[in-house]
């Protein structure tokens, strides 16, 4: 596995975009749900089109211009692909691994394997064989990268908003699972969901246990 890091320059490295995949992930720090990923193949004419339509990292977009840019993108992209990791899988192996099982599984989802593999951040993708290049604020940087941004944020949201039907009372549809106090005094009141992180729990529960005791 070949990896750099870079945080200058052409995010691209001189490839056409069209044999270059971006990944990102949503939902790393939330105390519900699965982690996200998604997979993204732009070439040079998708790229000023999105671009032009406010493509960015998702961080900085509305809800509803996310919300825009989704068909935008799945017609736009050459190819396009999710992956999530449960609950479990993070509780079990740590939201780092569960996090880059996450980022594999969008990857090979997809059509063919990228030449050249963008990710967000220091981190390389364990696990990868192909050549890898991490870009410091990749998602704001790179197109391939903010597509895939967008697309597993709205999907992650998406089914947030489902389960908070499943499990009324924590407040999912405004959160979509993270740690606000809405949250923790919900998760404290009603108990965990089985799709919390455990691992994520420990302390507010502890912290609990030892007040009620």
């Amino acid at each position: 596995m070949a990896s750099r890091v870079d945080r200058s320059g052409d995010p691209w490295d001189g490839r056409d975009p069209a044999i270059c995949a971006g990944v990102d992930e949503v939902g790393r720090g939330c105390l519900f749900g699965p982690v996200f990923a998604a997979a993204a193949v732009v070439d040079a004419e998708a790229i000023t089109l999105l671009q032009a339509a406010g493509l960015t990292d998702s961080k900085q977009l509305s809800a509803r211009r996310r919300a825009a840019l989704v068909p935008l993108i799945q017609t736009h992209a050459r190819a396009w692909a999710l992956g999530q990791a449960s609950a479990g899988e993070i509780d079990r192996h740590g939201i780092r691994t569960a996090t880059e099982r996450a980022m594999r599984r969008a990857l090979h989802r997809l059509p063919a394997s990228p030449e050249l593999l963008l990710v967000d951040g220091v981190l390389p993708l364990r696990g990868w064989n192909g050549e890898q290049r991490t870009l410091v604020a990749g998602d704001q940087r790179c197109a391939a990268i903010a597509a895939a941004s967008v697309l597993a944020k709205e999907a992650r949201d998406a089914l947030l908003r489902r389960l908070a039907v499943r499990y009324p009372g924590y407040g999912l549809e405004r959160h979509v699972g993270y740690g606000t106090a809405v949250h923790r005094q919900a998760i404290l009141k009603l108990g965990p969901t089985p799709l919390h992180r455990r691992s994520f729990l420990r302390n507010l529960l502890a912290a609990e246990g030892s007040l009620q005791g």
